[in-house]
């Protein structure tokens, strides 16, 4: 029964759909039991910071009702796109309902999408890394695969990368700054790959020309079926999406940099640069990514594996409750700063 714990993490898409169902101030429901009522049972429950032995882990890597439990986002995050674009299509939605329903359905693309396609996006098979990308698609993040795993990766906590936060920086100012960077350096990556294998911008190896005209042809195609409203309301749903992901980026390396070493390269990623919680809520429902030092550890590790390190730094909060307080910027650094270690913030 525990390997079903992650179950837990379908709770908000099937909160989507309640909402969906029922309409009225019901389309609300997402936010708030994302926001409020998570938080508050991240404050009820305990803190668990076991991990698996060896011979538990290997036990748990067979098991392939894990990898099913991130397939079936798939199907999920389609069909309430699906159902929503149709709902808004047929029109006599007043505008609170319309803007409740971006946020829903923003907050699942975000979670039950992005965060799911991050996941598989580290997978080795080709089809896992499929599915992985399509559930980054309808929040217009494809280029997140090409940046994260071949950018992220290498340049966490230097100010080279785009996706950490500066020690004294907004959660405001990082979405602009991120989201920005990370599109322009996908780019930057991609060509350096088409040329280290010989290959022209017009190659069929150009992935991000593809994303372009996947992401393209999406928007084409929801105009077509659903009408100009429903490709508002996909648009403004995908943008919910990258920014959710966006402030998961903040909080994740906020304020922790990797000191330079004598040869004046940076020091290797450890431990100590990414911001960890083991507040088993936000765990659950994010399939360990708050765990994330152990992933950056070694970022193939399946999410059922993930071990705590006690030398990470460590959120007085769960991520859900910790992106809330990201959004109120004196209380985030007044938490905060004080827990960067010293070192970095001189740097």
């Amino acid at each position: 029964m525990k390997d079903l714990k992650y179950l837990a993490a379908f709770s908000i898409p099937a909160v989507a759909f309640l909402g969906l169902y029922l309409k009225g101030y019901w389309v609300w429901a997402t936010p708030v039991f994302a926001f409020v009522c998570i938080p508050v049972l991240e404050l009820i429950f305990p803190v668990d910071t076991k991990n698996l032995k060896a011979d538990e882990a290997e036990h748990q890597l067979k098991k392939k009702v894990f990898d099913w439990l991130l397939y079936l986002n798939l199907p999920l995050v389609y069909g309430l796109i699906i159902l929503a674009l149709y709902t808004v299509s047929t029109g006599g939605l007043a505008t609170y309902e319309l803007m409740g329903l971006i946020l829903s359905v923003g907050i699942v693309l975000g979670v039950n999408g992005i965060n799911v396609g991050h996941e598989l996006g580290h997978r080795q098979t080709t089809n896992e890394r499929f599915i992985g990308k399509a559930l980054l698609l309808p929040s217009f993040y494809m280029h997140f695969y090409i940046e994260h795993n071949y950018g992220h990766h290498l340049n966490a906590a230097t100010p080279e990368d785009p996706a950490t936060a500066r020690y004294n920086q907004s959660v405001y100012s990082f979405w602009f700054t991120s989201a920005i960077r990370q599109y322009f350096s996908a780019w930057k990556i991609q060509l350096k790959l088409l040329k280290n294998n010989g290959q022209s911008f017009f190659s069929f190896k150009n992935d991000m020309f593809w994303y372009l005209i996947i992401q393209v042809a999406y928007i084409i195609a929801v105009i077509l079926v659903f009408g100009k409203l429903a490709m508002i309301f996909a648009i403004l749903s995908g943008i919910v999406g990258f920014i959710l992901l966006e402030t998961v980026n903040y909080i994740e390396h906020y304020g922790l940099i990797r000191l330079k070493t004598k040869s004046g390269r940076y020091e290797r990623v450890r431990e100590v640069h990414s911001w960890n919680s083991n507040h088993v809520i936000g765990r659950i429902v994010l399939y360990e990514l708050t765990r994330h030092s152990d992933h950056h550890y070694k970022s193939s590790k399946k999410y059922q594996v993930l071990d705590c390190h006690d030398e990470s730094p460590q959120m007085p909060y769960g991520y859900p409750t910790s992106m809330v307080l990201a959004m109120l910027p004196p209380l985030w650094f007044k938490i905060m700063n004080k827990r960067v270690p010293e070192a970095m913030v001189t740097s």
